[in-house]
């Protein structure tokens, strides 16, 4: 796969602009956020499909640790959570459950994605989902001014700053990712 990257309405192609006057279309997600005026940057990439965020962060040399992807859960209750958190980690399901006030949580099946959030594998972000879910992203995005998350679609980012962000989707901030000690236990 070759990088192409739009800004505004050039692609570059390695930083050479190799067409003009293209419009990428806005996300439902980037709609919201114009509604709300809360500011932000658009960032688009050719995907011909999923293609999981560490690869992303490789491909567009973006730090893993600033790349948040979105996680959704079902509750013991039968309730649904959105988890958002760096590209790399794990999420710490007990931690997860807690935090929302659930005994325990498992992460939801991708076939049941698009039903369930009006998004698809690789294209969900926690802003304009079909219903108002609980959304908790991890602490560690205060580290950044701008964390990059999906903007709503594939081959869309959205980099916006975690206290917007935190607006829009309606979110709490809680410590979600699994240890690296309890990672490492894991593997070993």
């Amino acid at each position: 796969m070759v990088p192409v990257f739009y800004a505004g309405t050039m692609i570059f192609f390695f930083g050479v602009n190799i067409m003009a006057e293209i419009k990428p279309q806005k996300t439902n997600a980037m709609r919201i956020l114009d509604r709300m005026k809360i500011p932000y940057t658009a960032n688009y990439y050719t995907c011909d499909g999923f293609i999981d965020g560490i690869h992303i962060a490789d491909l567009l040399g973006q730090p893993y640790a600033q790349s948040f992807k979105t996680l959704v859960s079902i509750g013991k209750s039968g309730k649904y959570h959105v988890f958002v958190l760096p590209v790399a980690e794990e999420l710490d399901l007990k931690a997860a459950a807690k935090t929302v006030g659930e005994k325990s949580i498992e992460l939801l099946h991708v076939k049941d994605l698009k039903d369930v959030t009006g998004y698809i594998r690789g294209g969900c972000t926690a802003i304009g989902m079909k219903k108002d879910y609980t959304v908790v992203i991890d602490e560690s995005c205060f580290r950044f001014e701008e964390i990059i998350i999906s903007g709503g679609a594939l081959g869309v980012q959205i980099f916006i700053s975690p206290e917007n962000f935190m607006i829009a989707a309606k979110a709490k901030s809680a410590d979600i990712v699994l240890p690296k000690t309890q990672k490492t236990a894991r593997l070993g």
